[in-house]
């Protein structure tokens, strides 16, 4: 992994690359894997290139999605509470992307005299960068370290902590991961907390089936071409061919598991080639295949499924809806 300082207006920024070397290997492991099951399927964070992160940006800013809206007006006004009761001088984001709302953790600590660093982990070198150089400039003496890495695998790579430390997974990302890999990736990340360390969780919970499949199939189909954009990143990295125009879009909420998948429909039968992989694919008309689930939760899921992974619940705050919600735990005694 490389490590290497840039300069910065004000504060101090540290860049670590622990993609470097991988060329492509997870995505080529994903797709040799998901696409010759008998459902097709991709993992979400392959959506996330450069042109995805654009892109999902703007369905943020959508009427009908409504999670980030609503998880940043509860930040807006806990944020301070937060870390009065955390007394975090450190911030670890997972998944930082553009860190818009991050920034009310960050002048919540600014203000409380207790920030001293801000961790980023996300994937995309550019977001870090450009995350980095906003963030020194907004936050004077603030020292950024940014993770180009999969936080995912690469949680053992994050520096040692300075103080009492908040790691942030926002967003309702914890729903893309199915019930198994919740459970792994929420005992990796109580391993990473120390006596004075919280979580602070953000988790879409249950409601009516109309505004949840709008939130995922907006008008505008901007969450359409977000959803082909993994054809674009397969075409662009290993070499194939798929005709992202050939593919419906598809979100649908699964009562049983509730969660929202989403799906790309094949329109016709195709044949697809990845030469990266070796790998020929064949689509039959109509055939789908998986590019994510959204879990949406209760209370007492998040309350189980963190006691599970060690932690405790220790705060709970959500909108006037009960359309979203903010956890804080720390390690169970």
């Amino acid at each position: 992994m490389s490590t290497r300082a840039i300069r910065a207006p004000r504060g101090q920024v540290t860049l670590e690359d622990a993609l470097a070397g991988d060329g492509g290997r997870t995505l080529a492991d994903d797709a040799r894997h998901g696409l010759t099951r008998t459902l097709k399927q991709l993992p979400p964070k392959h959506l996330y290139d450069s042109r995805g992160a654009v892109l999902f940006d703007r369905i943020c800013e959508l009427p009908e999605y409504y999670p980030t809206r609503t998880e940043r007006a509860i930040l807006e006004r806990v944020a301070h509470e937060l870390i009065a009761a955390t007394g975090a001088s450190e911030l670890v984001e997972l998944g930082s992307g553009s860190a818009t709302k991050t920034r009310l953790l960050l002048d919540a600590m600014a203000a409380a005299g207790t920030l001293q660093r801000f961790v980023a982990v996300d994937v995309t070198e550019q977001v870090v960068r450009d995350g980095a150089a906003e963030l020194t400039r907004e936050y004077p003496g603030l020292h950024v370290h940014g993770l180009i890495g999969d936080f995912e695998r690469h949680l053992d790579r994050l520096p040692a902590p300075r103080g009492p430390r908040l790691v942030a997974f926002l967003g309702g990302t914890i729903g893309n991961f199915d019930p198994a890999g919740r459970r792994r990736f929420l005992s990796s990340v109580a391993g990473l907390l120390g006596d004075d360390d919280h979580l602070l969780l953000g988790t879409d919970l249950v409601k009516d089936r109309a505004t949840l499949e709008a939130a995922y199939d907006d008008e505008a189909g901007v969450t359409a071409e977000f959803n082909r954009n993994v054809l674009h990143v397969l075409n662009r990295e290993l070499g194939a061919n798929f005709d992202p125009s050939a593919f419906h879009h598809v979100a649908a909420f699964d009562a049983e598991n509730e969660w929202i998948e989403m799906r790309l429909r094949a329109r016709e039968a195709q044949e697809v080639r990845l030469p990266a992989i070796g790998l020929t694919v064949r689509f039959a008309a109509g055939e789908e295949m998986r590019t994510e689930i959204s879990a949406k939760f209760t209370r007492e899921r998040v309350a189980s499924e963190l006691a599970a992974a060690g932690l405790a619940l220790a705060a709970w705050h959500t909108d006037v809806n009960d359309w979203f919600a903010l956890s804080l735990a720390s390690r169970a005694a």
